[in-house]
């Protein structure tokens, strides 16, 4: 399949991926690239336009490109299965939501993550860490958007204070109702795109303004915030995959209630790398960084150099990162001990079979 000729180079397909394709798929599949996951099946993007799919056996999620093929003497006609999943690039993972030891993957082969932050009220820093963490971790490049920047009434000092704690990164101030802003963010954005943030962060209003030249008209439902607490109402509540200029792709994503990490030690040390820095310098290598004599940290701390919240935050991501770390080796241990006891059932029953 030539890639100069199919749809799917909207979907960022190229010459590297037709040639893991070829090498990776099995015979008789065609590429394509999973625009929404729902419920056991998915819309997959394919050259000839997008097809209905059973997800198959393997958990997949939105940007994934996979191999597909057609269901043979289906009920529903002309019914596609996902029949393997080509090798990720990058992938945004959380601890899952339902409280599983298990990561959940949000988006994959994702190259630019643009993190929202409402700039009308009060800036979570701590929950923009979070996000920044998850960003570096996948690979992706971060990118903060201080959105509805129009509404702050000290935007400046927002800006500058939120660049602190993103080094690293492009901060921005934003506003989807004016334009500001908006030129500069759509010149940083590569690639496939994802948006992540809370609820009432103004998402789908900014991916809406980044579409506009594509579609022409708002292609993801938009919703006022509550008055009482300034949240949003969820008007995203899957996340989909669209392309748009530039050759890039799109994906808008539900609002994130919670955003635990998930095998993230490289995006946390990414995020604070001042941090970092100061414990490559204390005295001892296995400093807790509590007392301990010849302490880079709490001296830098006692100097003013570093400060206390950031440091707070920092030790928080560090300690749930390990407590997630810790439940996901237990549970692949319990996992093996019970293989372990099948087989030795099996043996056992075996052995027991020769000796009658």
């Amino acid at each position: 399949m030539s890639e100069n000729s199919t749809l799917l180079t909207e979907y960022g397909w190229n010459a590297t991926l037709s040639n893991t394709f070829t090498t990776l798929a099995p015979p008789d599949s065609a590429p394509g690239r999973v625009l929404r996951v729902d419920r056991g099946r998915c819309d997959v993007a394919v050259a000839e336009g997008t097809v209905r799919a059973l997800t198959g056996s393997d958990p997949l999620c939105t940007g994934d490109w996979v191999a597909v093929a057609e269901v043979l003497n289906s009920r529903e006609p002309e019914m596609h299965t996902v029949t393997s999943i080509l090798p990720r690039s990058s992938s945004i993972v959380r601890s899952s939501a339902s409280g599983k030891s298990e990561g959940q993957i949000l988006a994959a082969n994702v190259d630019t993550v643009v993190i929202a932050t409402a700039s009308d009220g009060d800036v979570d820093l701590g929950r923009i860490e979070r996000l920044l963490a998850l960003a570096w971790e996948s690979g992706a490049t971060p990118v903060v958007a201080l959105t509805k920047s129009d509404a702050a009434q000290y935007i400046s000092d927002t800006l500058a204070e939120v660049s602190a704690i993103a080094p690293g990164a492009t901060v921005l101030a934003v506003s989807a109702e004016t334009n500001e802003g908006m030129d500069v963010l759509d010149a940083v954005l590569d690639g496939t795109v994802a948006i992540l943030g809370p609820s009432g962060a103004g998402k789908s209003t900014l991916a809406n303004a980044l579409l506009a030249d594509t579609t022409g008209a708002d292609r993801l439902e938009t919703g006022r915030v509550r008055t009482g607490d300034g949240k949003g109402r969820h008007t995203t509540v899957t996340r989909e995959l669209i392309p748009f200029s530039g050759a890039r792709t799109l994906i808008d994503t539900p609002g994130l209630r919670g955003v635990g990490m998930w095998n993230a030690a490289e995006g946390i040390d990414k995020t604070f790398p001042e941090i970092e820095e100061l414990i490559a310098e204390c005295r001892f290598s296995d400093c807790a960084h509590n007392s301990e004599p010849g302490c880079a940290v709490l001296t830098a701390l006692g100097r003013g150099d570093l400060d206390e919240r950031r440091l707070a935050s920092y030790r928080k991501l560090q300690r749930e990162n390990a407590w997630n770390a810790a439940r996901s080796d237990a549970r692949l241990q319990a996992e093996r001990t019970r293989e372990i006891k099948v087989i030795s059932r099996h043996l056992k029953s075996h052995y027991r079979g020769r000796d009658r």
